[in-house]
């Protein structure tokens, strides 16, 4: 006799293997999902039974909620609109509310700050939440060990650093994004391509400058290390790099900054400088934000679904609520390339 999960029993791969079927299938049947076939239920099911899988008991205590949490970094920037755009469709769309947390970020500015925390707690059990979204930099190790202690699920949104160990993320294909960056830049001509990443060990900042380098190297071209810079994701840092990068002895052509506002600052640093885009020097952003559409020259820009972002996590917090486990611990949107007018082949 096969014995239960749990004390060597079949995992889902032996029940799936037997019954035919993928894993997810076998997992949705084993935890009561109800988008399965009636004739693949009852071949898993049977299955499950025939080599005596003990399915996973959900927690009892966790109810579906009626209203979920949402905390960003700040509500004055245009992410944020798109994250809360994002987040109010998914919720309609469940029957949901929201519960917003806005501009109580920590001394540094980086995580939640502790009056977020405290009033969350002082809700108590009956109107506390049942789960959390994240829009912050990132979470430090006591804002992480607080939702643990309490049970509270929660997804994290388009972070800047990795999640502590457990919790689940939405972002975009930073990488890809960075490739299609500099390969547009490429394929107008430009060969000496500076980018401006974000902090230096920022795993969004980081992708993105390594989808550059990636796609320079597949062009055969080098990229020498005063043509990559680091800054905060702002417009005045980027601004003080570009000048930087114009004072060298072979200036750039073209900038790929890893933010918009980090474009825009780099547009407005070489204006200072007497320098047209894209007539002198092409610049490419990261977000597509409203900016982008509004700034003269409109902003060439790789667009992160940000909204699209805030919606999946969402739905993967709901389900991380019905007691699923995710798949994987970080979920990647697709980012796509929008051509404007701040990009052209280099000045003879």
């Amino acid at each position: 006799m096969v014995r239960a999960t749990g004390s060597g029993g079949p995992t889902l791969a032996v029940v799936a293997r037997e019954a035919g079927v993928s894993v997810p299938t076998a997992s949705k049947v084993a935890n009561g999902r109800q988008d399965v076939a009636p004739e693949t239920r009852r071949r898993v099911t049977e299955v499950l039974d025939r080599l005596g899988y003990v399915r996973r008991q959900r927690p009892a205590a966790r109810r579906r909620p009626d209203l979920v949490d949402l905390v960003v970094h700040d509500l004055s920037g245009p992410r944020a609109g798109a994250v809360l755009h994002g987040v109010d469709q998914a919720a309609h769309e469940a029957g949901l509310g929201v519960v917003i947390s806005a501009a109580l970020t920590g001394a540094r500015g980086d995580g939640p700050g502790r009056g977020w925390l405290e009033r969350l707690s002082a809700r108590g059990p009956a109107d506390g939440p049942a789960g959390v979204l994240l829009h912050v930099k990132e979470l430090d190790a006591a804002q992480h060990a607080w939702l643990e202690q309490h049970h509270i699920p929660c997804v994290m949104i388009d972070p800047v650093a990795d999640p502590p160990a457990g919790i689940p993320s939405v972002g975009a294909t930073n990488w890809q994004g960075g490739v299609s960056a500099t390969e547009h830049l490429i394929g107008l001509g430009h060969r000496r391509i500076a980018v401006i990443g974000g902090a230096r060990h920022r795993t969004c900042g980081a992708g993105r400058v390594a989808g550059h380098r990636s796609a320079m190297s597949a062009a055969g071209l080098q990229v020498p290390p005063e043509y990559v810079r680091y800054g905060s994701f702002d417009e005045a840092g980027a601004g003080r790099q570009v000048l930087d990068l114009l004072a060298l002895p072979e200036p750039p052509t073209a900038v790929f900054a890893c933010s918009d506002a980090m474009a825009l600052g780099a547009v407005r640093a070489l204006g200072e400088r007497g320098l047209r885009v894209p007539r002198d020097v092409s610049v490419v952003g990261f977000d597509d934000l409203p900016q982008a559409v509004w700034a003269t020259p409109a902003l060439t820009t790789v667009r992160q679904p940000l909204s699209e972002m805030a919606a999946a996590a969402l739905r993967l917090l709901l389900r991380l609520l019905d007691g699923e486990r995710p798949e994987g611990m970080r979920t990647e949107l697709s980012t796509r390339l929008v051509v404007r007018d701040s990009t052209a082949p280099p000045a003879a």
